[in-house]
């Protein structure tokens, strides 16, 4: 059974106004800064919340309709949600919040083994580790044999070592549990990962939905593709020319580009489409920006390393190689079919 929602409720500062249908089986995730509107989403389809106005189905049983006077009551809509720091009741053991969400003693038998959390079942919450605190918010919302599933920030309260093996066993999770599922986060790796489809949602409104990969190759607009991980370089069109367009970026140094623009611009360059070298002479129908290192950081297996206005994304192993230290040259080169160019005046 599908997942149907529309709504529209002001908040603050801003009227959130969100149309979205996820399928069964289907994951979709919501991403965006805080206050952008996604645990609003999430509460809405939990019934706790009633916007202004706004319609929630599943299949064809209709959970809210304002306009008709239907509004389901959230321990009725069978609706599973796994809260941002996952809520568990700290004077109950782990059976007893699991049971919480659900009487059947046989149910909450195999969620435990499912959840790999039986030999943990008298444990009090204090005393597990966050991965298992995970699994045991996780089998809690099934407990209630939901038709839907709501993740808020399912990652958040994770350490970065934690992170990763969890992420991979939510991932196993969704694909097998055929419901659909709605997933909210403020990081693009963890909606990428866990998600079919990615809305990127800022004050109140998707801004964009598609796969992971259409919105890092076709970023509808400057916030998307900052959100999915791109670095902008503000400039000016020089020329066109041969289906290729020059950039002057502000610092002085110039790129070429695929895209077409006039005037001024926000020149969109992913991270990991950035190579890095020994110091080379320009091409002008290549990019090739030699300048200082400016900071080298370690992110997990990675190292993200700034040169000049750009950052790129390498192995531990290159940035050994190549000697990178803040201060020392390099040039980082990237192709003009992997960067994206928008209006300046289009940026929100």
């Amino acid at each position: 059974m599908a997942l149907r929602l529309r709504f529209r409720h002001p908040l603050r500062s801003f009227v959130a106004s969100v149309d979205l249908a996820v399928e069964p089986g289907e994951t979709v995730a919501l991403v965006g800064p805080s206050g952008a509107g996604k645990t609003t989403t999430l509460r809405v389809v939990a019934g706790l919340l009633t916007p202004e106005w706004g319609k929630v189905s599943v299949g064809e049983r209709v959970l809210l309709d304002t306009r008709g006077g239907r509004n389901v009551a959230p321990e009725r809509r069978r609706v599973g949600y796994l809260f941002q720091e996952y809520a568990l009741f700290p004077h109950l053991d782990v059976a007893g919040n699991v049971r919480f969400g659900s009487g059947d003693r046989a149910r909450i038998g195999e969620l435990l083994d499912r959840f790999r959390i039986g030999h943990l079942a008298r444990a009090r919450v204090g005393e597990l580790s966050g991965g298992e605190r995970q699994r045991v918010a996780l089998a809690r919302a099934l407990a209630r044999d939901p038709d839907v599933l709501l993740l808020d920030e399912p990652l958040s309260a994770l350490d970065a070592h934690t992170r990763a093996g969890v992420r991979a066993e939510l991932l196993e999770l969704l694909r097998t549990l055929g419901l659909p599922a709605l997933l909210v986060t403020h990081d693009f790796q963890d909606a990428a990962t866990l998600a079919d489809r990615v809305g990127v949602i800022n004050q109140g409104e998707i801004l964009q939905l598609g796969t992971p990969l259409e919105l890092v190759s076709t970023p509808a607009e400057p916030f998307v593709a900052t959100l999915s991980g791109a670095v902008l370089l503000g400039g000016t069109v020089v020329r066109s020319n041969d289906g290729l367009t020059e950039v002057a970026l502000d610092g002085g140094l110039r790129v070429w580009s695929a895209d077409e623009a006039a005037g001024r611009v926000n020149v969109a360059v992913y991270p990991w489409d950035v190579s890095l070298g020994p110091v080379v002479d320009a091409d002008s129908r290549l990019n090739h920006l030699t300048a200082p290192v400016t900071s080298v950081a370690p992110t997990g297996n990675r190292v993200r390393v700034q040169v000049g206005p750009v950052v790129a994304e390498i192995t531990g192993a290159s940035a050994e190689r190549l000697e990178l230290a803040p201060g020392s040259s390099v040039t980082a080169s990237f192709k003009a079919t992997t960067t994206r160019l928008f209006p300046a005046d289009g940026a929100r």
